[in-house]
């Protein structure tokens, strides 16, 4: 009889770099009923940050304070009803005059500018979206009544 072969020696692996990722852009996603070129504002709950978008381009983003667990700001699709230079905010706890550049899109709930505090990036507020006074006057001037305002988590 015939001894049997010996044993091939088995394949050597072969060394492949693994690519390095590239960053790539995401397309902000329209509302279904916004144009290409309607002006529209983003609060994302979960980042802190504020979005004004003109279609598909965001013009701003903002970092913001909104709602504490006790007081969450409301999700969903709202729009600017009504717009103030200055207004006097009260609430539980709180008595805020000349509350700067105050967009209302939900009964109380409100974008503004924020004077008594600087602690942006952490939900802070009664439910309205607190911003730098200077970004929120920036948004006053650029938002008008009417534009949409999506808040998500």
């Amino acid at each position: 009889p015939t001894p049997p072969a010996p044993p091939s020696d088995p394949p050597s692996p072969t060394l492949t770099p693994t690519p390095v990722p590239t960053a790539t852009p995401t397309a902000t996603r329209v509302p279904p009923d916004q144009s290409e070129t309607d002006k529209w504002i983003e609060i994302d709950l979960s980042d802190q940050r504020l979005y004004a978008h003109e279609g598909q381009t965001t013009l701003l983003t903002a970092v913001v304070s909104t709602g504490t667990w006790q007081y969450p700001t409301v999700t969903g699709r709202f729009r600017v009803y009504a717009k103030y230079k200055a207004t006097r905010m009260t609430g539980p706890g709180y008595d805020l005059p000349n509350v700067p550049w105050t967009m209302f899109f939900y009964g109380g709930y409100a974008i503004h500018g924020t004077y008594w505090h600087t602690n942006f990036g952490r939900p802070m507020s009664h439910g309205c979206v607190n911003m730098k006074t200077p970004e929120a006057k920036w948004l006053y001037e650029w938002a008008p009544k009417g534009t949409l305002v999506v808040v998500h988590q």
